[in-house]
């Protein structure tokens, strides 16, 4: 039995779209407990709960269907993109729950090999494995619920950017386009590469770096792509101008997009932003880099332009693509994102 051929779509690019998940959201009663320092309403990446004055636990969880032919691979996967949210809040983690679906047809050496992935790459971010829940379902489906923990004051969300402040990308870009290459049969064997070792790739050791600088706000780009999560950033006071020509792009990316290898969370995120961002000079094939949705991204780093360069060096250690691609200014008409 064909492992990916059993999932009708995979990883972060099956996320509900942004306007409809939005839509949801504000139906849901509002929270008014004073010791959540974040919640559902503000599109952060995890929940925040002060527990004392010097602790607060961060909780997220994230799974998906795979997006890859080796299921020890997306177990990898999976378990890196599930970490993130903490990662990108300026947390530690403490430990970790299994989130299983697994369908009863299918050979249980898959499985197996899926929380394997999981377990070798959550020894190697440090983190304790202490259960989890399963359930049989009729296409696979793995990921985390990530318990961490940070200081009330230190928590690094993601609508705090200040003017002035320089954006670092730190992964590369192109990952839903070379995924849908590689479903399709045409997907060259260096871009797969690179997009598998980029998304298995910890965002702990570039979020290890933003505690020695002035980090002012913080996201993963996972599966909203570059556009809508800059966007949430942005918020309604603040302009993001991101430079088209200092993106990093993963291998062969951009040919796939000129190929039209788009996919359809790419088209709910661009659907997202048709009043926020005017990119009537920009290429279509650029334009779908803008919206392609990222499994396991990088982290979107707003920090204050003095500290930009030395940071920028540090995290290029351990992720080489990493990349200053724009900055913030004051709000500028009715533009969210400005794309040059």
């Amino acid at each position: 039995m064909n492992f990916l051929s059993e999932c009708t779509s995979g990883g972060c690019g099956a996320k509900i779209g942004p306007n409809e998940l939005a839509g949801f959201l504000t139906k849901l009663p509002k929270v008014t407990d004073q010791n959540l320092l974040v919640g559902f309403d503000s599109s952060d990446d995890a929940a925040v709960y002060k527990i004392s004055e010097s602790q607060a636990l961060i909780a997220t969880m994230d799974f998906f269907s795979p997006m890859v032919e080796d299921p020890k691979r997306f177990g990898k996967i999976a378990a890196a993109n599930a970490m993130s949210d903490v990662y990108a809040m300026g947390g530690e983690i403490l430990f970790a729950l299994n989130i299983v679906c697994f369908p009863e047809r299918m050979d249980k050496e898959v499985l197996s090999e899926i929380l394997l992935g999981g377990a070798e790459k959550m020894q190697e971010a440090g983190v304790s494995l202490v259960g989890g829940h399963s359930i049989y379902d009729h296409e696979p489906k793995y990921g985390l619920s990530v318990t961490g923990q940070v200081h009330p004051e230190q928590v690094i969300r993601n609508d705090t950017a200040q003017v002035g402040d320089v954006l670092i990308l730190t992964k590369a870009l192109g990952v839903g386009l070379i995924l849908s290459a590689l479903r399709g049969g045409v997907g060259a064997p260096e871009a797969e590469k690179a997009a598998l070792d980029s998304m298995e790739r910890l965002n702990k050791y570039a979020a290890e770096k933003m505690k020695d600088y002035d980090v002012h706000a913080c996201t993963d780009v996972t599966g909203f792509g570059l556009l809508v999560h800059a966007a949430e950033m942005a918020g309604v006071d603040k302009t993001f101008v991101i430079d088209t020509a200092q993106l990093p792009l993963l291998p062969h990316a951009y040919q796939y997009a000129e190929e039209f290898l788009a996919t359809a969370a790419g088209q709910r995120n661009r659907n997202a932003m048709e009043t926020q961002v005017d990119l009537k000079n920009i290429s279509p094939a650029f334009q779908e880099i803008l919206f392609d949705p990222q499994t396991s991204g990088g982290l979107l780093i707003s920090v204050a332009g003095k500290d930009a360069s030395a940071l920028l060096e540090k995290i290029k250690e351990a992720d080489p693509a990493a990349a200053i691609i724009g900055e913030v200014i004051e709000k500028e008409a009715d533009q969210v994102i400005i794309v040059l």
